[in-house]
């Protein structure tokens, strides 16, 4: 049996305890970083251009995260977001219009995972996300009403631009609706292919596939797994019944009667819910999220952890995953 700890931390602005992230997580970062490479190439200087040239109004938190940060130019580079290494997770989402309600699952190794849900407010806009990569976001919402979460888009190509974590932090930084949102992804450049849904408090949704090399595709899909119309990538065990998946979701969603805490409850079990934790494809947890009453849940099969932006709790909360055969070290993605 496997612990791990899941994090609430309330902090508006910038500052001692974001640097405490910082300082426990930036040694893994920083290795991984620099033994791919990724810290020499491109420079800094071009990393620098890229953000403040496609994300111009990140470039004064991007300032602060630096100054936080120290002397470390890695770091410095790291936190632009521009070319980081190739990274691979599972996951499985779908949206429901009439309530509104986002749910996903997040699959990876409990070994890579932060377990951080940061409450902040760092441009304005009141911002619950589950944190990645420091600074970026794998999913979560803002006080206005918007709610983005990201799928693997299941192909192997890796191409110039963001990691899609910091994107979607912009997104949450600076878009009020899925339709700001879906224009952004359209012009911010991201290095892999991932599935982006889309959802706001008025019930409005759209899922955005980003793949390298092509244009970004938005659609009016209401569930995503791993892969974009065909299954792409050769690893069954790496994508477990991504298909099965799609196809549990859609037969789900198409229910007129679907009561939305039944589809949540469903994220906890097969074929949503994943056990292949030493390939780095276990459900590490589910999220819900509710904007129109600016609420949102984790949800693991033994407990729940509620928070909404008129009432957040600082809190640290164990977990118990079930993973007997679970490796020391990750595979590598590639």
């Amino acid at each position: 049996m496997l612990q791990l700890s899941f994090n609430s931390i309330s902090e508006p602005l910038l500052g001692p305890k974001w640097q405490g992230i910082f300082n426990n997580y930036w040694p893994a970062y920083k290795k991984w970083f620099e033994t791919n490479g990724a810290d020499k190439k491109p420079s800094l200087g071009i990393a620098q251009n890229r953000l403040e040239r496609y994300m111009p109004e990140m470039m004064p938190t991007y300032n602060r995260l630096c100054e936080l940060a120290g002397d470390d130019l890695t770091a410095h580079r790291f936190l632009t977001g521009w070319q980081p290494p190739a990274y691979i997770s599972g996951c499985s989402q779908a949206v429901l219009p009439s309530t509104p309600q986002l749910v996903r699952n997040y699959d990876y190794h409990p070994h890579l995972m932060e377990g951080i849900l940061l409450n902040s407010s760092w441009n304005g806009k009141q911002v619950m996300a589950i944190s990645d990569c420091l600074v970026g976001v794998l999913d979560g919402m803002n006080s206005d009403g918007l709610v983005v979460s990201l799928t693997f888009g299941g192909r192997r190509t890796v191409t110039r631009g963001f990691g899609i974590p910091f994107v979607l932090r912009y997104l949450l930084e600076f878009c009020s609706d899925v339709n700001e949102a879906a224009e952004a992804l359209k012009r911010v450049p991201t290095h892999m292919a991932y599935n982006i849904m889309l959802l706001d408090k008025t019930g409005a949704h759209k899922m955005v596939m980003l793949t390298p090399g092509n244009e970004p595709k938005v659609t009016d899909l209401l569930v995503s797994a791993n892969h974009q119309g065909e299954l792409y990538w050769p690893d069954r065990e790496r994508f477990p019944n991504s298909l099965e998946r799609e196809r549990f979701l859609n037969t789900m969603m198409s229910n007129p009667n679907l009561d939305p805490w039944e589809m949540a409850a469903s994220f906890l079990h097969p074929p949503l819910f994943n056990t292949r934790y030493k390939r780095g494809a276990g459900t590490i947890y589910t999220t819900v999220y509710r904007p129109a009453e600016r609420y949102m849940q984790m949800r693991w099969p033994d407990k729940t952890i509620n928070q909404s932006f008129d009432y957040f709790e600082e809190s640290s909360t164990p977990v118990y995953i079930h993973a007997p055969e679970l490796e020391e070290e990750p595979k590598q993605d590639f």
